[in-house]
């Protein structure tokens, strides 16, 4: 291969890099107050009015009620948390996955619902009886969360749809994109329906 060939090949990987880390991953969570083509006006639960664009391959889903009963060992869950007084992990939501799919980003990490929350993605191995609520047990491939569950709080699960599903005046938790040039694209959009809020 030439010398030119050599340098234009490095010089289109380092363009494609560089298009890469300018894409920065997060979410909007708000209400939609308008929809023109493939744009989506969202007015951020902050109170900042955004445009966010649809991405081509664009995801959307809404959730499905469930109830605490319908958890059991062998169950994949995610749950947003947050440290309780005693330290123990609280759950402010439950969402169950298919469980003919692998868990989508298995693990337990810091998340955006609210100051010090966090997400455990895994799989459930075991559910006790605790004072108001029941503690489960969530492993994952590189440790395992104790999650206290209070009652009451909501357990979903994200079905699949289209954009049908987009509504002006409901509220969404969009995953975006965002570009060095501060253009957001929406690359899923999990959308009220029937009264039922994604609670992530």
């Amino acid at each position: 291969m030439s010398s030119f060939r050599i340098a234009m090949l490095f010089g289109a990987l380092a363009i494609a890099s560089v298009a890469a880390e300018a894409q920065t991953p997060g979410r909007v969570r708000g209400t939609i107050t308008a929809i023109d083509g493939n744009t989506l006006s969202v007015r951020s639960r902050e109170g900042q009015d955004l445009k966010i664009e649809l991405a081509p391959n664009a995801t959307f889903a809404y959730m499905k009620a469930l109830k605490l009963s319908d958890i059991a060992p062998g169950t994949p869950l995610g749950t947003s948390a947050v440290k309780g007084p005693d330290g123990k992990i609280v759950a402010r939501e439950l969402h169950l996955f298919a469980k003919d799919r692998p868990i989508p980003n298995e693990g337990h990490r810091p998340w955006d619902l609210e100051p010090g929350s966090t997400m455990t993605n895994a799989m459930v191995t075991a559910m006790v009886q605790a004072k108001n609520g029941h503690e489960l047990t969530l492993k994952y491939k590189d440790g395992a969360q104790q999650v206290i569950v209070p009652e009451n709080i909501p357990i979903v699960m994200a079905v699949d749809g289209d954009r049908s599903l987009l509504v002006a005046g409901q509220y969404a938790v969009i995953a975006v994109t965002t570009d060095a040039g501060g253009k957001m694209t929406a690359t899923r959009v999990q959308i009220t329906k029937d009264g039922i809020k994604p609670p992530q």
